[in-house]
């Protein structure tokens, strides 16, 4: 430090400081500005981001929730269509048996009335044929003219034998 000292300068100290005073003011002027500038810029631009962040994230949760709605209003419309589908679906069976029991009893009905008809056909073919029958009997002994009742019950009798009613 002695050598410092005994080497000690006055103009060449006065010379640096008017340099470095120098330096610093330029400095300033031309790199400082800028680079605080710079460094302002930065922070706004980071502030933005942070704050466009935020928001983007609320936005989101905002969405979330309005997806969390919509997904819930469409399960519960789903839901309401599925059940008005049973209800159809149910109604639609409900009909059917109706429809089948009434075309069932219908089915009765007619075939009911066309046995009855058939019955009635076969009892009038019936006494037609016992009508017939009659005639042809009484055709038969009006012929031989029989003299005693005797032998018009036997004849009577045996023709009732030899013919069969269909």
């Amino acid at each position: 430090m002695d050598k410092l000292l005994s080497e000690f300068s006055l103009g060449l100290f006065f010379w640096q400081t008017i340099l470095f005073v120098a330096l610093v003011l330029l400095l300033k002027k031309f790199a400082w500005k800028p680079i605080l500038n710079a460094v302002n810029d930065r922070e706004e631009g980071i502030k933005k981001a942070l704050e466009s962040a935020e928001n983007a994230k609320k936005e989101m949760q905002n969405l979330t929730a309005d997806n969390e709605v919509l997904v819930k209003e469409a399960r519960a419309e789903r839901d309401a269509m599925l059940k008005e589908a049973r209800e159809i679906r149910e109604k639609m069976i409900s009909e059917a048996k109706e429809n089948a029991k009434e075309q069932a009893a219908k089915m009765i009905d007619s075939a009911v009335v066309a046995i009855e008809q058939e019955k009635q056909a076969a009892l009038a073919h019936l006494k037609k044929e016992v009508g017939d029958l009659s005639m042809v009997i009484a055709e038969v002994i009006l012929k031989k003219e029989l003299a005693s009742q005797e032998d018009q019950i036997k004849l009577v009798e045996g023709m009732l034998k030899d013919v069969t009613l269909t």
